[in-house]
C-alpha cells in the first residue's frame, strides 16, 4: 500500500489500482488528492477535514466515487450534491465495511473537546486494512487491534503535547507519521515532533515527518 501525505489532515492510500482518500480539507491539495479516487472517508464535518465544494465536484465528476462519513456529514453532502446521493454512505462507530477494496474498521464517536462552549460533533476514526489508523480529531485508541501505521494529530486547538505523546504511547504502532500540522510554523512543528519522536522511540514507535506530497510504501 502506498501512502501519500497532503497538507494538514489529508492522506491518499493506493493499492491494486484503487485510491482511498481520507479527510480532503480546505488546507489540503484536494485536486491532487482526489484525482482518480475510488472512495473517500470523512472523519468529521470541520472544514479542515472536509472541503465540501471540492468533494461535491469530485463526486459529480466521477460516477464511481463513493463516500463514507458520519450520518450528519453524509446528510449534508447528499443535499449539496443530489446526483451522488446514493453513493454517500452513513458510517457508524464500531463497524466494519469495505471501501474500494480496502477493509475499514471504525472507532470512536466524538470529536475531542475544544471548549465547553464549543459544541462537540461526531468523529469517526478509520483503521484501513488493519494497518493505517486515522483518528480524525480525537485520541481514540483502537481496541483489540495492533495498529501498524499511526497518523498522529500533532497539534490542534483541542490538544496539548503531553496528550499527543500519550496517544502515541497508548497505540504503540511500529510506525507513525504526522497529520493535523497546518497550524504550526516550522519551528513549532519541529519542537512538537521532536518530543513525539524521542518518547515514542522508547515505546517502539518510529516517528517520521512527511512533507506535503511525500509518499511511503507500507
Amino acid at each position: 500500500m502506498k501512502l501519500t501525505k497532503y497538507t494538514h489532515a489529508c492522506v491518499r492510500l493506493e493499492k491494486d489500482g484503487h485510491v482511498l482518500v481520507i479527510d480532503p480539507g480546505i488546507f489540503s491539495e484536494t485536486d491532487a488528492a482526489l484525482a482518480d479516487a475510488s472512495a473517500i472517508l470523512i472523519t468529521h464535518e470541520h472544514a479542515d477535514h472536509l472541503d465540501s465544494d471540492a468533494v461535491a465536484a469530485a463526486m459529480r465528476g466521477n460516477s464511481e466515487l463513493v463516500l463514507h462519513a458520519p450520518a450528519g456529514v453524509a446528510k449534508e453532502l447528499r443535499k449539496k450534491e443530489p446526483t451522488a446521493a446514493d453513493r454517500v454512505k452513513d458510517v457508524e462507530p464500531d463497524s466494519d465495511f469495505s471501501a474500494a477494496g480496502f477493509a475499514i474498521r471504525t472507532f470512536g464517536s466524538q470529536h475531542a473537546l475544544i471548549h465547553p462552549l464549543v459544541p462537540i460533533v461526531a468523529n469517526i476514526g478509520f483503521l484501513v486494512d488493519e494497518n493505517v489508523y486515522h483518528p480524525g480529531d480525537s485520541f481514540t485508541v483502537p481496541d483489540g487491534v495492533q495498529v501498524q501505521t499511526l497518523l498522529v494529530p500533532i497539534h490542534a486547538p483541542w490538544s496539548k503535547t503531553a496528550e499527543v505523546i500519550d496517544f502515541v504511547i497508548s497505540v504503540r504502532a511500529p510506525k507513525a507519521f504526522q497529520i493535523h500540522d497546518a497550524l504550526l510554523n516550522e519551528q513549532g512543528l519541529s519542537f512538537s515532533e521532536g518530543h513525539v519522536a524521542k518518547v515514542g522511540a522508547k515505546y517502539g514507535t518510529e516517528f517520521r515527518h512527511l512533507a506535503p506530497g511525500e509518499s511511503v510504501q507500507l
